[in-house]
């Protein structure tokens, strides 16, 4: 079962995200462990009952949901969150990405949060098709990256790009004819070279620094 915490002040949005993740049978069971209206209370919370994942508004009165962020994932890097709102705004995105979300969904797409929820447990990225159009706008990409200067070989360049694409260790290794276990030992591997602590990080790095 994946517990899930919802954070957001508005009621009608917290109760319907209720009923849209525990009635979904697509998977893996979903129960929401909590709701909270604010920030405060969220990183409080977070650090006392560990989800699985939190799903956090961003424009909330007190802490917002960016700052609740970086604080939470800075007591348990570990955390998953995905944040869920209804701006697309370059400013959130690029602090999402930053303090290390697993993912920026809107609110206009929420009936597909249920399978976003479990393809973070699986280790993918999530975002709303509308983000994804923005990142190359975004992330002031240079025009040449030189894998070399990091000693990154050709089967972990094209790793850092599967990894870049969303794609979960399980997917990665049917794309690239590896084990999972591979796969794991290359993204440590990957992280050590260039200094990165998981692979939201890496995939931030992929889009700022290397022309795709």
């Amino acid at each position: 079962m994946i517990k899930v915490m919802i954070v957001d002040d508005d009621p009608l949005v917290s109760g319907a995200l209720r009923v849209i993740l525990e009635s979904d049978k697509q998977g893996d069971s979903l129960t929401v462990s909590d709701i909270v209206s604010g920030g405060a209370e969220a990183i409080s919370l977070a650090k006392d009952k560990k989800p699985d994942v939190i799903l956090m508004d961003i424009r909330m009165d007190g802490i917002n949901g960016l700052d609740a962020a970086e604080q939470i994932l800075k007591d348990d890097p570990d955390t998953r969150i995905i944040f869920l709102t209804t701006f697309l705004d370059d400013e959130y995105i690029n602090k999402a990405l930053s303090v290390g979300a697993k993912g920026y969904i809107l609110k206009q797409d929420c009936s597909g949060i249920a399978s976003c929820v479990r393809a973070v447990m699986d280790g993918q990225i999530v975002f709303a098709g509308k983000v994804v159009s923005k990142l190359p706008e975004l992330m002031n990409r240079k025009e040449h990256f030189d894998y070399s200067e990091f000693d990154i070989s050709p089967k972990e360049q094209e790793l850092i790009e599967l990894v870049a694409t969303g794609m979960s260790n399980k997917e990665i290794a049917s794309k690239m004819f590896l084990s999972e276990g591979t796969v794991r030992n290359l993204m440590s591997q990957v992280l050590s070279k260039l200094d990165l602590r998981d692979r939201t990080q890496l995939a931030c790095f992929y889009y700022q620094k290397i022309k795709i």
